[in-house]
């Protein structure tokens, strides 16, 4: 229970920062966990897992998934070299059960970026369906932990 209270009290301290930065108004854009497979598959998106560390060795990391710490503060720039610098590359965002997306999502569009949809569902499940996991979709084991 410690770490997810970290977890949660890391994500407010850097989402707040992130929210005091202006920018464009976003598109409600999202995708179930099935269609974030098939896109990542596909190469159509770049797939980052914004979870922590701690949560990818409990359940494993989407397939195509890329993981970055939404805590740590690099994210930003992390996420900014991953689509090399270019803020309207299509991106999709997953974490435990889709609140860190939502709110990672807005806070990068506010920083510029164009293109960001997430997995409101995540990977553990929530209202907005059953999650990654109980989909039984491929897992990776954490290759950065």
């Amino acid at each position: 229970m410690s770490v997810l209270r970290s977890v949660r009290h890391h994500a407010v301290v850097v989402l707040a920062a992130l929210s005091l930065v202006g920018g464009a108004a976003r598109a409600d854009s999202t995708l179930t966990a099935a269609e974030a497979l098939e896109k990542a598959r596909a190469g159509e998106v770049t797939f980052i897992d914004i979870r922590t560390p701690a949560e990818w060795r409990q359940t494993g990391v989407a397939t195509g998934a890329l993981t970055l710490d939404m805590t740590a503060p690099t994210f930003v720039r992390d996420v900014l070299n991953v689509v090399d610098g270019d803020q309207n590359a299509p991106i999709v965002l997953i974490c435990r059960t889709g609140n860190r997306t939502g709110y990672t999502r807005d806070a990068l569009e506010k920083l510029g970026f164009t293109n960001v949809s997430h997995v409101p569902e995540g990977m553990a499940g929530s209202r907005a369906g059953p999650g990654w996991v109980r989909r039984g979709l491929p897992v990776e084991s954490c290759k950065t932990c």
